[in-house]
């Protein structure tokens, strides 16, 4: 593939290096650049400031495993049949389709194809496709770090264990030392690697735990939030909102433990940066930063601790709404994407794989990436390509299945600014539009009829289209409410 608009010449300069920063449950406003007022953030702000920011980046699922199947494979988790967090099961008035537990060994996974190119590939963290015999060196990557078979540590204190639920024991740092905290380990591991790789091309895929449950933090920093919280004005809002029948949204950003745990991962995204420079790397090796759903805001009425707020996004992590499935994505590539670029276009995790495909010059594999589109054109303003224009097409999202957040089965279809969200359990649709009404709190569903029938017939020709599984009426006939 040709290497349009890059700035470079493609045939003299050295192949690129690429760090993905995939980060956990961190919402699309958890940063300064993003909007937040209460977490410190400036490596993130300054990874903005130097690069290309996109505004309406989505994740292909609101939850985690769904979604790094769509990083991995450019592929809708719909179309993959991997529709649920691994492990996730739950039923309710409906019984959830079956969905795979490991991501297909015959998948060309994004790891695989620059491995083909000659890059030393590595992993470092979280992966949750999947158990022994589909882990991430069964995918592709040659160095992994730190992987277990869970969705969440034992714990971010060495030794990174938890004693009843040996499955989330995060395995290589048994030389840790006591006070050692995983964003800051896994940040270790990943230095050297950049150092141990530095004369070769190379893909590193950082994957921190962070900032998923357990919330944990270094004492320090939960004091310095516990301040700032303590200082926070009187809410002009619901501390909590409902939200459907059975949860309720967090209102505000003032969690200590939460804070700590974002300013850590911000430092460790600073170390990379700043290892990068110090190698005279940064120039050739793109960081592309992104989350895997929204933030952890919504939860059942009964829990207190919830983590952050994604407001003035409605819900969060396990919901359609946009709360959950939007997220942060910046790309940095010093001398080729122009310093503070901000991307209204809306695109989603699919993309990233074509994209980075794009940015090396390598071969498309529409073959493989399927659902998604290289987004390079639109980081560097030099038009659209392939066979999908980024600003017409129609986005969708299928998660037939219940969630601890007290979502239950539903669709999305988001064409143009319109948002059409389906409830799986009464067939019930709600339409918003989302240019003026962010928080989708106005639900146009009736007095857009045409619209909303149009937008319907179109999520279900797509589910059709890509064989989604569909729930089905439970013969236990339990209710999930």
């Amino acid at each position: 593939m040709a290497l349009a608009g890059c700035g470079q010449e493609r045939d003299s300069a050295p192949p690129p290096s690429f760090v993905l920063f995939l980060v956990d449950d961190l919402g699309w406003i958890d940063s300064g650049v993003y909007g937040s007022t209460f977490y410190d953030t400036p490596h993130i702000d300054r990874l903005a400031a130097e690069g290309a920011r996109f505004t309406q980046f989505y994740a292909a699922s609101s939850v985690c495993s769904p979604t790094r199947a769509s990083l991995m494979t450019g592929k809708h988790p719909a179309r993959l049949h991997l529709t649920n967090w691994i492990g996730g099961e739950q039923r309710g008035l409906l019984l959830p389709p079956e969905y795979i537990r490991a991501l297909p060994l015959d998948e060309l996974t994004l790891g695989e194809a620059f491995r083909q190119a000659g890059y030393r590939t590595g992993y470092i963290g979280k992966w949750h496709l999947g158990a022994d015999g589909h882990m991430p060196d069964q995918q592709g990557f040659e160095f992994t770090r730190a992987v277990n078979q869970a969705g969440q540590p034992g714990s971010y204190f060495f030794p990174y264990e938890k004693e009843n639920r040996p499955v989330t024991n995060v395995p290589d740092l048994e030389d840790g030392r006591e006070g050692e905290y995983l964003t800051d380990r896994l940040t270790d591991e990943a230095v050297r690697f950049i150092r141990a790789n530095r004369e070769e091309p190379f893909l590193l895929v950082l994957s921190h735990y962070a900032v998923h449950t357990p919330l944990e933090s270094k004492a320090e920093l939960t004091e310095k939030y516990a301040r700032r919280a303590a200082a926070l004005p009187e809410p002009t809002r619901p501390l909590r909102a409902p939200e459907g029948e059975t949860a309720v949204t967090k209102g505000r950003q003032d969690h200590p433990v939460y804070g700590g745990m974002v300013e850590s991962l911000d430092e460790s995204l600073g170390r990379l940066v700043g290892e990068l420079e110090s190698l005279g790397l940064a120039s050739r090796t793109p960081i592309l930063f992104v989350s895997d759903n929204g933030g952890l805001s919504t939860l059942p009425k009964t829990r207190q601790n919830i983590s952050t707020s994604n407001h003035p996004l409605r819900a969060g992590k396990g919901w359609l709404y946009e709360g959950g499935i939007r997220i942060p994505f910046i790309v940095r590539w010093p001398g080729v994407v122009e310093p503070g670029r901000s991307i209204d276009t809306p695109a989603v995790t699919t993309d990233i794989y074509p994209t980075m495909l794009a940015m090396a010059g390598l071969v498309a594999r529409p073959e493989q990436h399927r659902d998604g589109i290289s987004l390079w054109p639109v980081i560097t303003g030099t038009g659209q390509q392939g066979s999908g224009e980024p600003a017409d097409r129609d986005l969708f999202w299928h998660f037939p299945h219940y969630h601890g957040s007290g979502n239950t089965p539903s669709s999305a279809i988001r064409s143009g600014d319109l948002k059409l969200v389906e409830w799986l359990e009464d067939d019930r649709v709600e339409l918003f539009d989302l240019s003026r009404d962010l928080g989708e709190s106005e639900d146009l569903a009736g007095s857009r009829p045409a619209e909303r029938d149009r937008l319907r017939a179109r999520l279900h020709g797509w589910r059709t289209e890509v064989e989604a599984r569909m729930p089905s009426p439970d013969p236990a006939g339990i209710d999930a409410h």
